[in-house]
């Protein structure tokens, strides 16, 4: 491929869009780029302070736990207060608490804060993934998501290597670091970012209205909570690469450097492929690519099995990275497809749930596995979730329509339908989605974090984390 073509490739790709999403795109690199709490948390606790690993474990579960129940408190506050004084609550909360991390001394203490910190840094998915959705067309969401997602695992690699030489100076300034860099992500939103929440529009008799867009609107909504639940799964496979290939690793007898190793293939590739990538999938049908990546994601893992080499490992690494970087952006894509605009932020808070819950789950069944049965009986068992999901995304999509017209999704009645209107595309009209699935046309095709669709996380006491999906695509926090 040629220089030229190259850069007509990435012109292409970032051409287009609206300037706040760079603005909110800048504030998530310069938010992964100050990461320090989350790669680090272990190592400071185990080899600084000289607290137990199991000690470690608590205080990332209790991390988790701060996430799980700050996500639907932060959907809620998305809708009703909008996205940007969410996202400055959540940025200054943030840097706040990490500030304060550094400080504690106490193990009860530093264990409250971490939790503060969870709940803090989760706060702001809801509100990145909603605003995303309100400034971008329906027609360039699917780079959007895939670029936010890019801009956290470019962060994530830069800020990973930087907080080794940091934390050989001083851990405390890690913490001080981080609660900068989230500050001047508070600043930039404050002075760059307007709010971008659809104003609320008049209906007609017998209309559900934005006020009837509840927590239980969300919950009734059959076919969302069907990808919320398959998002779990997902989000249960890719986190093995940061709680379950570590342990089983170690028991073949490699390294910490040589895990390091392996999972670096992952950071590279979504840095390098994310781009291209996205550029081939947006205009295919969403459907087989979320089959195709759970089935990729599955049998990645389950091929860990045969592993018996740094070569293998990474091969296998690199079928799962595969997968998350087609799962993240067309996951998401889905997730706000189904989503009513004014109800953005309950229904991105209960999808962002399902990543923390995960997170919360994953350490426990990965542990459980590998003492009661072994490492064959654990990526056995992601080969199985992965088709699970395969299934169930495949079940779940056949009913969506096709077609060429646009087609607006309202407030979803209790047995999950949709309503239909006629209105143009791209209009932000509550409860507006755009074209539907099977069009042709990828319109808003495009999670990680983590996923964030993305790489899960692990454990403090296992490895570094990551965010993912669907912390992971257009996360904006630890």
């Amino acid at each position: 491929m040629s220089i030229a073509t190259l850069r007509r490739a990435t012109k292409e790709s970032v051409s287009g869009l609206p300037r706040e999403f760079w603005w909110l795109w800048t504030s998530t690199l310069v938010n992964r780029l100050g990461a320090f709490v989350a790669t680090f948390m272990a190592l400071y606790l185990t080899l600084d302070r000289g607290y137990s690993a199991s000690y470690a474990g608590l205080v990332a579960s209790l991390h988790g736990l701060g996430g799980v129940i700050s996500s639907l408190g932060a959907g809620v506050m998305t809708d009703r207060l909008g996205r940007r004084p969410t996202l400055l609550v959540a940025q200054l909360s943030t840097a706040g608490s990490v500030a304060l991390l550094g400080f504690m001394q106490h193990p009860v203490a530093i264990a409250a804060v971490a939790f503060l910190v969870g709940a803090a840094s989760s706060a702001s998915r809801p509100a990145v993934q909603a605003m995303m959705a309100d400034i971008v067309p329906p027609e360039d969401r699917v780079r959007a998501f895939s670029l936010n997602y890019w801009a956290i695992n470019l962060g994530f690699a830069i800020s990973s290597a930087a907080a080794g030489f940091i934390a050989e100076y001083s851990y405390f300034a890690g913490f001080i670091g981080e609660a900068v860099m989230t500050l001047a992500c508070a600043v930039l939103i404050f002075v760059k970012i307007p709010e971008s929440r659809p104003a609320p529009v008049a209906t007609t008799p017998g209309e559900a209205t934005e006020a009837q867009v509840g927590l239980g609107t969300v919950l009734r909504d059959g076919r969302f909570m069907g990808v919320v639940g398959l998002s779990f799964l997902i989000s249960l496979i890719f986190q093995q690469g940061y709680v379950g290939l570590p342990v089983a690793m170690g028991v073949d007898g490699f390294g910490s450097a040589d895990f390091g190793i392996a999972v670096a293939v992952n950071g590279v590739m979504i840095v390098a492929l994310q781009i291209p990538v996205t550029r081939y999938i947006e205009h295919r049908d969403p459907r087989r690519l979320l089959v195709v990546s759970a089935l990729l994601a599955g049998y990645g893992f389950g091929l860990t099995a045969f592993a018996g080499s740094i070569a293998v490992y990474a091969l296998t690494v690199c079928v799962w990275t595969l997968a998350e970087i087609v799962n993240a952006p067309t996951q998401t894509g889905l997730v706000v497809r189904l989503s009513p605009a004014q109800g953005r932020g309950r229904y991105q808070g209960v999808y962002t749930m399902s990543w923390s819950v995960a997170a919360l789950i994953a350490p426990l069944m990965s542990g459980w596995v590998l003492d009661r049965f072994g490492a064959q009986w654990l990526w056995g068992a992601c080969a199985l979730l992965g088709t699970v999901a395969g299934l169930g995304y495949w079940l779940l999509m056949r009913g969506l329509p096709e077609g060429t017209v646009d087609a607006e999704r309202t407030v979803p009645d209790p047995a999950g339908s949709d309503k239909a209107g006629s209105d143009k595309a791209g209009s932000d009209k509550a409860g507006t989605v755009a074209a539907p699935f099977g069009s042709g046309d990828g319109v808003g095709a495009g999670e990680t974090g983590a996923a964030g669709g993305g790489a899960g996380r692990g454990t403090y006491a296992d490895a570094p984390r990551r965010e993912s999906a669907p912390e992971s695509a257009g996360s904006v926090g630890t």
